[in-house]
């Protein structure tokens, strides 16, 4: 193996970029701003996208497919949204290329310029939007609930691999509903189903609330949100659930029959999340040694790795490891038996560290000879040697796993509350911001210019408007204007 990581505690960002590009999750492309996503990211991208599909399905939605490119001329229909994206669309203004008279090369075709030039989708409202027009006349077509999993360009300065990337890929839905009441509840069941999956699968706690005006999605009536404590102290945004309201219906007049013979507008709603959960999974639970991966998203869940000196050391060692192979296949646990002579025992066991491989098997020829196998966990580094003979191994693998969820979850939790601070004076705010970091409790006197003056002066923001909120009376840490109850601020990705 290569030299170890940086600390996060010396340079937290070069540790992450040096991890995700050592353990093989992605790269940076020739494209500027672009990254490819290697096999094993891409595998645990996979894993993420399998459960939250599931989950989409099982809450009454569908899969459909719409263009990568939007009209310009739809983006001008909603006058908040194309205010909110116009600075990060990518354009396409001709058609074809041909060869350079000089002989250098391509350029562009002046000749074939289109006539109305095309968005590679930012984000896919306005598109989505002007199909719904002709999928709905009636009551009896809604509710319209549809998602897709898809890429999108945003056309970022500043990139880094998975955080902030000018294509990502994600999935976006999309509904629309007969009555208002219908579509905000759409959109607070999708925030708890990311909530859901951010902690039981990711192992990530998450903080649910509402963005402020000046933080809510362009072109919704609200924007409700789960904010997640990455290890250095900063905020990460994890996913959003945005009501929509009938702005975009009223952008594309999408109407429908009502029951009692009207003509309405459709309620929206749309809500995503992105391979930007890669960076938060990596963040929230990896150390010094590489990735440690909850067991439900794990690509490998178990290694079995042999200790042997000889052939006929190796395949006494793999009648035992094929069986458990087996046996862990037929339970749906993920296991891999490293069976290669090319690398020696010491080496795998660092690769996978690296790789955050949740548990790690050895057996060696005094193993099989007191018929005992070794586990090592990695999110704790913590070893036991269990007797196959006497012992339900199988199971103990299974609780084994089960208990690794739980535990990085629980350590993720105890960091999170940690880094949580309540404080009432504009003195302690900026003291724990520079100090301790995490997310600052406090109190704001709910106007966009108090917000403003406090993301100037020190570049934290309101993550959110906690939704379990307490009403408490005091007063704003920078206008000392009354307030009824704290919101979450915190400097973030």
């Amino acid at each position: 193996m290569s030299k170890g990581l940086p600390k996060r505690s010396e340079d937290y960002s070069l540790w992450y970029n040096e991890l995700v590009k050592r353990a093989d999750l992605a790269e940076n492309s020739a494209v500027r701003g672009c990254m490819v996503i290697k096999p094993y990211g891409f595998s645990i991208w996979e894993k993420m996208q399998a459960e939250l599909d599931r989950k989409f399905k099982k809450t009454g939605h569908s899969n459909a497919y719409f263009p990568l490119f939007i009209p310009k001329s739809f983006l001008s229909k909603e006058a908040n949204h194309v205010e909110g994206f116009a600075k990060e669309c990518a354009v396409v203004t001709h058609y074809r290329l041909k060869n350079d008279p000089s002989g250098k090369g391509v350029i562009v075709d002046p000749e074939a310029k289109l006539e109305e030039e095309l968005i590679v989708r930012p984000t896919s409202e306005t598109v989505i939007w002007s199909t719904y027009k002709n999928w709905i006349q009636s009551y009896r077509d809604l509710p319209l609930l549809i998602n897709q999993w898809a890429n999108v360009v945003r056309w970022e300065m500043r990139t880094r691999l998975f955080l902030r990337t000018a294509e990502f890929l994600w999935q976006e839905g999309h509904t629309a509903h007969a009555t208002k009441r219908e579509a905000e509840a759409e959109t607070v069941q999708m925030l708890n189903v990311y909530a859901d999956f951010a902690e039981k699968f990711m192992a990530m706690p998450v903080i649910k609330g509402v963005k402020t005006e000046s933080e809510k999605f362009a072109g919704a009536e609200s924007t409700y949100c789960i904010e997640a404590m990455m290890q250095d102290g900063k905020a990460l945004q994890a996913g959003t659930s945005h009501f929509l309201g009938q702005n975009f219906a009223k952008a594309f007049d999408v109407k429908f029959a009502t029951k009692e013979g009207g003509l309405e507008h459709v309620w929206g709603t749309s809500w995503g999340v992105s391979t930007r959960l890669m960076g938060a999974l990596i963040m929230a639970h990896s150390d010094d040694k590489g990735l440690v991966l909850p067991p439900k998203l794990a690509p490998i869940q178990v290694v079995i790795v042999p200790i042997f000196k000889s052939e006929e050391e190796l395949e006494e060692i793999s009648v035992k490891a094929k069986e458990i192979v087996d046996q862990l296949d037929d339970i749906g646990i993920s296991v891999k038996f490293d069976d290669r002579d090319t690398y020696k025992p010491g080496w795998k066991f660092a690769e996978y560290e690296l790789k955050g491989v949740p548990l790690r098997l050895g057996i060696g020829p005094r193993d099989l000879k007191n018929k005992t196998v070794e586990l090592a966990r990695r999110d704790d580094f913590s070893k036991t040697v269990i007797n196959f003979e006497t012992e339900d191994l199988i199971t103990i693998i299974k609780d084994t796993l089960d208990n690794i969820q739980d535990s990085i979850y629980q350590k993720a939790k105890s960091f999170t509350d940690e880094k949580t601070t309540s404080v009432d004076t504009w003195e302690e705010f900026v003291d724990v911001l520079d100090n301790k970091g995490g997310f600052v409790a406090a109190h704001w006197d709910g106007t966009a210019e108090t917000e403003e003056k406090i993301k100037e002066k020190t570049k934290a923001t309101i993550r959110c408007i906690p939704l379990d909120q307490v009403k408490e009376d005091g007063l704003c840490i920078v206008s000392g204007k009354p307030s009824t109850g704290r919101v979450l601020f915190a400097r973030a990705y």
